[in-house]
């Protein structure tokens, strides 16, 4: 809870400096997940499919290079129900433009586990993000993302060890 509220804190504080120049908006769509084991697990593990919602914040940079921190609610994990994870994720995306309606994007990504309560599942992850977005026109986008978990989704005492993988297809608006 602590690392959540100095993390919020931060982020506050982030957007409230670029306040000025900003440009706000909602994205969500369709989250392809799955579970990378080191080793084969006793459990099925198949991708889970569900949907995605976040808001962000665009700020510009400079002509080519903007920063765009969002906070976005994303199930995750595999379909089996004991590998489900829902998250709230902060990701800290670099956006660059490298044509009119084009932009490619990487960043970190922290996130919270929200809804899985096993002892053997962490509660925080960590991940990095890849993505490329297209303007439709001056309001709309569509975006696709993958992240690629960082940090082991189980505890020590699990005795197995998985990274979370995410595909996101989606659409967003600028307000």
């Amino acid at each position: 809870m602590k690392k959540l509220t100095i993390l919020t804190v931060l982020l506050g504080i982030t957007l409230q400096g670029f306040s000025q120049s900003g440009i706000y908006g909602i994205r969500g769509g369709a989250t392809l997940s799955s579970l990378n084991f080191d080793e084969a697990p006793g459990v099925e593990n198949d991708t889970r499919n569900s949907f995605y919602i976040g808001f962000f914040a665009d700020f510009r940079l400079n002509n080519v290079m903007a920063f765009v921190p969002e906070i976005q609610f994303s199930p995750e994990g595999a379909k089996n129900e004991a590998l489900q994870l829902d998250f709230v994720q902060i990701p800290l995306f670099f956006k660059f433009k490298v044509h009119e309606k084009l932009r490619l994007g990487i960043g970190p990504q922290a996130a919270w586990n929200t809804t899985n309560t096993t002892p053997v599942i962490e509660d925080f992850q960590f991940s990095g993000l890849a993505g490329i977005e297209y303007k439709i026109n001056q309001m709309f986008f569509v975006d696709l993302r993958y992240s690629y978990g960082v940090t082991d989704v189980f505890k020590d005492e699990a005795l197995v060890q998985a990274t979370n993988t995410n595909f996101q297809l989606g659409i967003g608006y600028q307000f």
